[in-house]
């Protein structure tokens, strides 16, 4: 008898175990965006999407920054110019912001952290999921597997997980990040990050530049 039960709570921790490890795989998954060829439908129907817009439509001011969230210049310029150009040229209501998806070929986590991005959006939460990757970029740039630490931030900014990996895994807006790619390269964009103000590309402006720019599109406008 004695031996019975030894055997079968042999049994019970081995379920147990198992049981815990299979939670820890779940807990580790992550969807991964498909890769390949990009249905030419699917870019077609994007075109018209205009960016991801902070502001206020009738704000004298469009500024649309092209960026790839794996550029190190990019992140550099998310903490110098962009934080500040949301906290005082949005909140005022002198600037509209637009953030526009430009994923170079040389970053191969690119195309999947801008996926992650679109991904948020869906759920209204572009620019936290925005802020996670570039203060997180020095992390998951360098890992082969950047969907697990995408799934985090997704889990930790309160995105329903479910949607998310399913958004994921059906790579839903590769299309539209390639339209927006497209639509850089048709304006002259070739590098990141890449501002337009007014009529006028700039390969990269500091805040105090870009609000003297501002600043004399609305003194000619006046």
């Amino acid at each position: 008898m004695a031996g019975m039960k030894g055997f079968y709570l042999g049994l019970a921790v081995i379920a147990v175990v198992g049981s815990g490890a299979l939670w820890v795989t779940q807990r580790n998954a992550a969807s991964t965006v498909p890769v390949g060829p990009i249905p030419m439908d699917a870019i077609a129907a994007a075109r018209d999407f205009p960016g991801h817009v902070l502001g206020r439509d009738d704000a004298p001011v469009t500024v649309i920054e092209y960026a790839d969230f794996q550029c190190p210049g990019c992140k550099m310029a998310w903490l110098l110019t962009v934080q500040d150009v949301k906290d005082r040229l949005v909140a005022d209501g002198t600037v509209r912001f637009i953030f526009r998806d430009f994923p170079l070929d040389m970053h191969n986590n690119a195309r999947p952290a801008h996926h992650a991005a679109a991904c948020a959006d869906e759920q209204g939460q572009f620019w936290a999921m925005h802020d996670q990757l570039f203060a997180n970029q020095d992390g998951w740039s360098v890992t082969g597997a950047p969907e697990r630490m995408f799934r985090d931030y997704a889990e930790g900014i309160g995105l329903d997980t479910e949607r998310y990996d399913a958004c994921m895994a059906e790579g839903r807006y590769r299309g539209r990040i390639q339209a927006s790619y497209d639509s850089g390269v048709e304006l002259g964009v070739s590098s990141t990050p890449t501002m337009i103000v007014g009529n006028s590309i700039y390969s990269s402006l500091t805040y105090d530049q870009l609000k003297g720019v501002v600043d004399s599109l609305i003194a000619s406008t006046s």
